[in-house]
């Protein structure tokens, strides 16, 4: 079809494209302060995450591992045995400890301890060291700052992640709460928009896939402005910052750490290329079982009348099946992935505690180092893994937005003109000159249409189905515009006049009546707050649906339920009537607006039209030329031309197309009197 709009679930875009991502920045520019304070909150984490391993890293080798190597700070009023130098040393030895005055590698150094006249003696190799015997109430004593400076240090750690944990907690709100307002506003636009698309939009473009545009695509941008747009800074600054302290602790040992890193980037790669295609498959089968979905549920009465459960149930199971095989190939993947990133990280942790390990025993590094270096090196990998899954994320949202971007560039195919006509007061009379009109092309719907309805007189058009009856009315109503020639309103060409204000003076009765959810009373005001409890009431009065919305149990604040369908067809028939009625428009037109409701009914509406149309301009369609046998003027359309044109009996007389009509009806309708009697 000509214009079809084919969005394909399938279709995944660039990873990235600067001109998507620029329009889409657009949306978050009014919110760049919040969006600004988010980041620097992500930056405060991604401080806090690095800074945790080195405080341990601190409380190690400083406060806790003090065993075996120089101590130049120490506290001088400790009771000593011996004077001490400027470099003291920690020993352990045979489960005892012991002060060295002086200092030596016990790592490469043999040496002893042994006991004289007044104290001990450490027997090294090549020298002869004082010691003292310390108790364990002169050892906690000694290390009354350490354990002063592990207390700080807890208090300084605990405190970071408390903070931590506020911070993280706002920077998750301000953050969600800033994509919601984005994206409300991404949803208002788009949904604003397609209101104002022609009908001839939605005659080409399937239902189920703009509501898909409006709420799954729009979800996906939400997790792009969550998840990549500032989130992807914290994976930076993790990043950066972890490169920074670990080569400031240790080149050696940082480069080491990194050869695995090509590794890593290369699974990410070869994952993301699988992974791609593997998600293209899951989004079309999605949109597959959903389209079925709505079909199926949609059609349920027709599926029970033609017992088509079963066949149903089979197509569902294969599209089922089809989605399960889809996920089935996804989960392998991330099955392989994340195992095989566990153990290239496993990897690289060993090959740290390999070397950093032997580097620890030869006192050429402390172990505090090797402690931050294997958390370092966890925290490495999660960024990358991150980064991964969100280049997924972000393509989606390419595509999502290209599919939305897409919606709002179309320009609505019925717009008003420059120079308007406006507050014009609308009298009614209405006149078709050389109208031509086509759906597709020059596949002409209506050829050479000529005829005038002045104000308070009522015409007819009757016809076969096809015949080009409500296409009338669609360009009286401005619902599509004409290939050819032109309508007037008032001696006005209706694109002078502004469109709502068109529509406003026009109330047109369809056979099937639409209700919104909401109450009765909503349904007949539509949410016009301008009408007062008493005008609800008289215009329902008027067209006699007062008395059956008296005995609903909340009467006017009665719930309708979806589609109506706590109401009959005559009952819905007649809101509509009262909707229309309340806006007191100077233009009627039905359009086999009696065709579904009972005789009874039916005769109680033909009373109410009877009084409505002396004083309007009206136009109706109707299959039963029974309740159009008073209009003033009734035209036979036929194959998008008109072949007659006069009033019930003039046509009678002409014994062509409409005469051949009524005799039909005429003769059905005393067939069905004759069964009745029998």
């Amino acid at each position: 079809m000509k214009g079809f709009h084919r969005f394909n679930e399938e279709t995944v875009g660039k990873a990235y494209d600067a001109n998507l991502m620029n329009r889409l920045l657009q949306y978050a520019k009014p919110y760049w302060l919040l969006l600004a304070i988010s980041i620097l909150l992500l930056t405060l984490i991604a401080g806090i995450d690095i800074a945790r391993p080195y405080i341990i890293k601190i409380a190690i080798d400083d406060y806790m591992n003090i065993y075996d190597r120089p101590l130049e700070e120490y506290d001088e009023t400790f009771n000593f045995s011996f004077v001490p130098a400027s470099t003291i040393q920690l020993l352990r030895y045979e489960g005892s400890t012991y002060i060295v005055n002086g200092t030596f590698d016990t790592a490469e150094d043999n040496y002893s301890v042994k006991k004289t006249a007044h104290d001990y003696q450490v027997v090294t190799e090549i020298e002869i060291f004082e010691a003292q015997k310390l108790t364990v109430a002169e050892l906690r004593e000694f290390r009354k700052n350490d354990i002063q400076a592990l207390r700080l240090l807890s208090i300084v750690f605990l405190g970071l992640i408390s903070f931590g944990v506020v911070i993280n907690y706002i920077q998750v709100y301000l953050l969600n709460y800033t994509s919601n307002k984005i994206i409300r506003e991404i949803r208002q636009q788009l949904f604003n928009h397609l209101q104002q698309m022609s009908l001839s939009f939605f005659d080409r473009n399937p239902i189920g896939r703009l509501v898909t545009r409006v709420t799954n695509d729009t979800e996906t941008l939400h997790e792009m402005y969550t998840g990549v747009l500032v989130n992807l800074f914290k994976d930076i600054f993790v990043l950066i910052g972890i490169i920074i302290v670990m080569f400031k602790m240790d080149v050696g040992l940082t480069l080491l750490s990194f050869l695995v890193v090509p590794i890593i980037l290369l699974s990410a790669a070869f994952f993301r290329s699988k992974v791609r295609a593997v998600y293209r498959e899951v989004r079309g089968r999605l949109g597959t079982l959903n389209a079925l979905l709505n079909a199926n549920f949609s059609g349920m009465k027709t599926i029970h009348t033609f017992r088509r459960e079963s066949q149903q149930y089979q197509e569902f199971d294969k599209s089922n099946q089809a989605l399960l095989e889809s996920h089935k190939k996804q989960n392998l993947i991330y099955a392989v992935f994340r195992p095989s990133t566990e153990i290239i990280r496993s990897l690289g942790i060993a090959i740290i505690l390999w070397y950093g390990g032997g580097q620890v025993l030869r006192n050429n590094i402390e172990f505090g180092v090797l402690f931050a270096f294997i958390n370092y090196i966890k925290q490495f990998f999660q960024p990358i893994n991150d980064l991964t899954e969100k280049y997924n994320v972000l393509q989606s949202a390419m595509a999502s937005s290209e599919r939305i971007f897409s919606l709002l560039d179309e320009s609505p195919a019925i717009q008003n003109g420059t120079n308007l006509i406006r507050d014009h007061q609308f009298k009614g009379k209405i006149e078709f000159k050389n109208v031509w009109f086509a759906y597709e092309d020059e596949d002409w719907v209506l050829k050479d249409i000529n005829f005038v309805v002045y104000p308070g007189e009522s015409m007819a058009f009757v016809g076969a189905t096809g015949a080009g009856k409500s296409s009338i009315i669609n360009l009286i109503g401005r619902f599509y515009d004409v290939e050819k020639g032109e309508i007037l309103v008032d001696d006005i060409n209706i694109k002078e006049l502004p469109i709502k204000d068109l529509r406003k003076n026009i109330g047109i009765l369809l056979q099937d009546v639409f209700m919104f959810s909401g109450t009765i009373k909503d349904n007949i005001q539509l949410n016009n707050k301008d009408f007062s409890q008493e005008d609800i009431k008289r215009v329902a009065e008027y067209v006699n649906a007062h008395h059956f919305i008296e005995k609903l149990p909340e009467k006017y604040d009665e719930v309708i339920l979806e589609k109506g369908s706590n109401l009959s067809t005559g009952q819905r028939q007649l809101l509509s009537f009262a909707r229309a009625l309340i806006f007191d428009p100077a233009v009627l037109i039905f359009d086999e607006a009696t065709s579904n409701i009972d005789t009874e009914t039916e005769q109680l509406i033909q009373k109410t039209i009877e009084k409505v149309i002396k004083d309007k301009t009206t136009i109706a369609i109707a299959h039963r030329l029974s309740t159009i046998q008073n209009c003033d003027k009734i035209m036979v359309l036929h194959k998008g031309r008109i072949r007659e044109t006069g009033n019930h009996q003039q046509l009678l007389q002409q014994k062509g197309l409409y005469y051949d009509l009524y005799q039909l009806q005429f003769k059905e309708s005393l067939h069905l009197t004759h069964i009745n009697e029998r």
